[in-house]
């Protein structure tokens, strides 16, 4: 393009950098406006003075991420955060980078920035690059589970909130933790509080993103047409806003909601949609979510052949985005760990230079000194050898909580998938008869909302308890989710599995002799075996799922044996 072209671009009078600083503030709330105006900046870049060039690089490369496109955003930005002559830009490519890292699964980069990201902060003084990194901060410690961490950065971000825009957006961060925490519920004030504060000052895609966590809690708690009608109300601005994670979230949500009211066409429809807008190769809480809606629509509908493809593929969504929610937990305790070893090693390093020191000192004095540097090494030696023994023994148990479900003590969804499969690779070869055992405890519900979510820890604690006393070393016993549990029989034909799910269910339902107090439970069982259905984990799984729910449909508080 020839010059005089380029500098068409630019209005009379422009000034490049107060333009870019405008669309920067309104990037989100009026999203069409600001990519038109990067892409008109952006053909006359060559006229513009050196920091609004950096400035514009900067925005281009949040656009690029902020579409989705990681694989040609990521180096942009990592570009800005190592090399820009800039400090405001790097700490502000450096937030960028640790949310864009997070969402591209690179956990234990992303925790390395943000270490060196909050190293960095105090030194810098733009509030809008010291907000963007407490607000990042927060979003990424709430996606490693870490919520009282990340309520406290969302904390000092809203310290430092000076305009309405930054308040709306530092309280949904806090908001959201604190929801994931289970601390509020979406039927508190503060929700509508902020949802309306976000709206007036026009940040509509926060106001969106607590209204998918309204709806969240609506469904949980039995509402499911209150979340179709708030997000129907706002759906078309989260289509504008084109943001693909909270437009997927959105379509899922939905998806579930129009599947509790029984309309399986919307449900269909929505699910379909948040599989399409999901973010390519990202296994995602969305994806899990509409696969798993499919399923149940198809399976509703008695199309197994859909039902079962649909399976294989929310099977597939569940075990990455656990394996995905595990590697985040686990990245962010590596880093932690990583900082202290380096740390200690600092100190180590120093005290060193103080026992170099002393040896100078002691080569002019006595040898009695030369000693006492003998004595200090060994000192640190030893103390840094407890400490990694002590650090190994914090791995091992950290990667056992990780596949450990934290109440019960049993197996989590994932170690008793892996385990399962394993048993079955297994089985097959051998010709062992394998059987597979699903239950789910009758009205569950109605036992928590009656008296309590600590009665019902209790309750849980005392099935496991007494199937427990029923079951073989052998045996693969797992939580799956809330009061479904399974377990996988070795060594056991159909009978025989029959035979102990009785015992089971007998011991469940039986009145506690230890604990009166402890309100009575029964459930309902599903049993496939191997002999009838082969050795794939997923069949076995849905056979199991259909005769658990026939025992259901036939009263409750039996075995139905899958045929």
């Amino acid at each position: 393009m020839a010059a005089g072209g380029v500098r068409a671009q630019l209005r009379e009078g422009e000034n490049a950098g107060a333009t870019l600083v405008q669309v920067d503030a309104t990037k989100t709330s009026d999203h069409p406006t600001f990519v038109a105006t990067l892409d008109r900046l952006g053909r006359a870049r060559d006229q513009l003075p050196t920091d609004a060039r950096a400035h514009l690089d900067y925005l281009v490369a949040w656009q690029v991420v902020y579409a989705g496109d990681y694989v040609k955003g990521l180096p942009l930005l990592e570009a800005i955060a190592d090399h820009s002559p800039s400090r405001t830009l790097r700490m502000r490519a450096s937030a960028t980078l640790v949310n864009i890292l997070g969402m591209g699964h690179r956990y234990e980069e992303a925790f390395v920035r943000l270490n060196g990201m909050v190293a960095s902060l105090p030194a810098v003084s733009d509030p809008v690059a010291r907000m963007q990194a407490l607000i990042e901060a927060s979003q990424l410690l709430t996606s490693a589970g870490q919520y009282d961490l990340a309520m406290d950065y969302a904390n000092r971000a809203i310290a430092e909130s000076t305009t309405p825009a930054n308040a709306c957006k530092t309280n949904m961060v806090k908001l959201h933790a604190m929801y994931q925490a289970g601390k509020v519920d979406g039927d508190d004030a503060s929700f509508a509080q902020w949802v309306g504060e976000c709206q007036a000052s026009g940040e509509v895609l926060y106001a969106n993103a607590l209204r998918a966590d309204v709806a969240d809690s609506a469904i949980k708690h039995g509402h499911p047409t209150d979340a179709i009608a708030l997000l129907q109300r706002y759906y078309d601005s989260v289509l504008h806003d084109d943001y693909p994670t909270q437009t997927a979230q959105v379509q899922a949500t939905m998806a579930r909601a129009a599947l509790a009211t029984g309309d399986l066409d919307a449900a269909q429809r929505y699910a379909l949609l948040a599989v399409k807008t999901a973010v390519p190769g990202e296994y995602s809480e969305p994806l899990v979510s509409a696969t798993r809606t499919a399923y149940l629509i198809a399976k509703k509908r008695g199309d197994w052949k859909s039902a079962t493809a649909w399976l294989e593929r929310n099977t597939e969504a569940d075990k990455g985005y656990l394996d995905d929610v595990t590697a985040r937990s686990i990245a962010y305790q590596i880093v932690k760990q990583q900082v202290t070893a380096s740390r200690l090693e600092a100190d180590a390093l120093d005290k060193q230079n103080q026992i170099l020191h002393l040896q100078r000192e002691a080569d002019q004095r006595e040898a009695a000194s030369t000693r006492l540097y003998f004595l200090m090494l060994a000192a640190i030696t030893a103390a840094i050898v407890l400490w990694l023994l002590r650090t190994r023994r914090s791995q091992r148990r950290f990667m056992h909580m990780a596949r450990t479900d934290g109440l019960t003590g049993t197996s989590n969804r994932q170690a008793f998938v892996d385990e399962c499969a394993a048993a079955l690779a297994g089985a097959s070869r051998s010709g062992e008869k394998v059987s597979l055992v699903l239950f789910d405890l009758d009205h569950f519900k109605q036992i928590n909302d009656t008296h309590g979510h600590a009665e019902g820890d209790w309750v849980l604690l005392r099935v496991v308890a007494e199937c427990r006393d029923h079951l073989r070393d052998h045996d693969v016993f797992g939580r799956l989710g809330g009061e479904e549990f399974a377990v996988m029989l070795r060594d056991t034909t159909p009978a025989q599995a029959r035979e102990i799910a009785e015992r089971m269910r007998t011991a469940i339902s039986a009145p506690s002799e230890e604990h009166r107090t402890i309100l009575r439970a029964t459930a309902s069982f599903g049993v496939a075996s191997s002999v009838m259905f082969g050795y794939e984990l997923d069949r076995l799984l849905m056979k199991a799922d259909e005769a658990m729910y026939q025992a259901k449909n036939a009263g409750r508080d039996r075995v139905v044996i899958a045929t």
